[in-house]
């Protein structure tokens, strides 16, 4: 299976001043209790150069769920470069949008609510008059950061999702663009540049300009943080819009973005082939904003510059980015080293599962089969163990796709999209025994023949030993699992025998049948 670690970080020692103006900055912390487990519903408001969102958390504490999303593309930087100010159209919509976004709370009646502004705010001679004329209209208070908190944040961010994330976080908004290490659970050297694209729409000297003020700055960001890095990792609305037209070009079957990687020689083609087409034709085709592919183009070549001069191995899409981190933030490190997927899950079964607990039961029943397998392996299959039984509501003709589909397209943390497709797979098999001429079949195509087939007998294992015996399968019987004799045997318990009646039967030897397997039933000993 695709790795995908799982290792837990060091608790770090360091609260000092740095730590408490933190807290100072942003408020009382979301978690008053380190040993909290839920998270409150919390809202973010985040005003970017171009774009103006508000995002209500709701769900497991180590990785939330999106309850509310809006956004609105103000615009509030463009010009920004050339005038010193405010784009005076942008800060009418931002000013409406933060109206709304309060009234919204307050219908909401959110415990808290942090807004905070980055580079358009903080660079424009207007911004400190923006500023107290947002306060006074909604009475929300607007926390300007620097670049170097921006870009700690959105990588903060990135590892509230990714937590084994290894590289460098790049956060591109309308006026500039941070980049920040990130390690072993930490953010390490930050810095800022002036490469967003409303700022490069100001450059002169036409195309040869920009490319030549694009590379200059960019072999700034190489000397202050060196080019030894395999990963970049992308954060903002620009780069996302790039990725799901990198996929457009590659026919790739998924257009989930979070996790989606590509290469970098992908990315260089996708440059060219964005270059070389009607960008109102692409628009149509990814479903894209006409205001965020108008910056495209700019942002592309950022991203052009960025592979030729750090050769990362591999680019990283990020969805999660600074108001993510805002949450990052604040979470006591006991929940930060938690796992996003398996919190994620957890917090599914909790919600939607018709017997809540019931996976851990099932996952220890399972357990046999997988004595040998890595921890990585072990991770997905207790996270489908932890699902297999939270669509229970969805009409049993489709409930398989269902199973598959909310795989895919959930809002999972550490999770590949090749995880995503086994996982989903696995869950259309509890549920199904034959896959094929499913519409789903293009997205097979992530996996290898291989973990096509041991998706499948981990969705039959499921299929089994979720009816087995209602209550628990492991106080009912034993699966021990003999691989070099190719044995699969199921020990029943004494009082246990009438739970093995025809439709756990034939079950069980479907399950044997996946594994290429002699199915064999005995009784315990008493």
């Amino acid at each position: 299976m695709p790795k995908n670690s799982d290792e837990k970080r060091g608790k770090g020692k360091k609260k000092a001043a740095e730590g408490e103006d933190d807290l100072a900055l942003f408020g009382r912390p979301l978690f008053d209790d380190p040993s909290s487990r839920a998270l409150e519903r919390v809202g973010v408001v985040d005003v970017g150069s171009n774009s103006v969102r508000l995002v209500v958390f709701d769900g497991a504490a180590r990785s939330p769920a999106y309850f509310y999303n809006e956004k609105v593309l103000a615009g509030l930087g463009q010009g920004l470069a050339k005038t010193g100010r405010l784009n005076p159209e942008g800060r009418a919509r931002a000013l409406a949008a933060l109206k709304r976004f309060a009234a919204l709370a307050k219908g909401m009646r959110l415990p808290s609510m942090t807004c905070v502004a980055t580079a358009a705010v903080r660079e424009a001679e207007d911004g400190a008059e923006f500023q107290a004329e947002v306060e006074r209209a909604t009475g929300l208070k607007l926390w300007v950061i620097d670049g170097q908190e921006e870009a700690r944040l959105s990588a903060q961010g990135v590892l509230l999702g990714w937590p084994e994330a290894e590289g460098l976080v790049c956060d591109i908004g309308g006026n500039s663009m941070e980049l920040a290490e990130v390690s072993k659970g930490k953010v390490g050297r930050r810095v800022t540049s002036p490469l967003g694209p409303f700022r490069l729409q100001q450059v002169k000297g036409g195309k040869k300009g920009v490319a030549e003020f694009i590379r200059a700055e960019v072999e700034k960001l190489a000397e202050a943080l060196g080019t030894g890095h395999d990963r970049i990792y992308l954060v903002g609305g620009s780069w996302r819009a790039f990725a799901r037209l990198d996929m457009e070009r590659r026919n790739y079957p998924m257009t989930v973005l979070h996790e989606y990687r590509m290469g970098p020689q992908s990315v260089l083609q996708t440059v060219h082939w964005i270059a070389e087409n009607d960008l109102d034709a692409l628009r149509s085709k990814t479903g894209t904003s006409a205001a965020r592919m108008e910056l495209v183009p700019l942002a592309s070549q950022v991203l052009r510059q960025l592979v030729l001069t750090f050769h990362p191995k591999e680019i990283d899409v990020s969805s999660y980015g600074i108001r993510e981190g805002l949450l990052y933030e604040q979470m006591p490190e006991r929940l930060r080293v938690r796992d996003p997927l398996i919190e994620a899950c957890r917090h599914a079964e909790r919600t939607s599962a018709r017997m809540p607990g019931f996976g851990k039961k099932l996952y220890n029943f399972l357990l046999p089969l997988y004595g040998t397998a890595s921890a990585d392996k072990r991770r997905i299959v207790r996270a489908a163990c932890l699902l297999h039984d939270t669509t229970w509501r969805a009409h049993p003709d489709y409930r398989a796709e269902v199973c598959f589909d909310n795989a895919t397209r959930a809002n999972l943390g550490g999770l590949s999209h090749a995880e995503r497709v086994f996982l989903g797979l696995a869950l259309l098999h509890r549920y199904k025994n034959s896959r094929a001429g499913s519409r789903l079949e293009p997205l097979f195509g992530l996996l290898t023949d291989r973990q096509i087939k041991e998706a499948e007998v981990l969705g039959k294992a499921m299929r089994f030993g979720a009816m087995f015996a209602i209550r628990s399968p492991e106080e009912a019987g034993t699966l021990l699992w003999r691989p070099k004799k190719k044995i699969l045997e199921l020990a029943l318990n004494p009082d246990a025998e009438a739970l093995f009646g025809e439709v756990a039967e034939a079950r069980f030897r479907s399950l044997a049948e996946a594994l290429g397997a002699q199915a064999v039933v005995s009784i315990a000993a008493g």
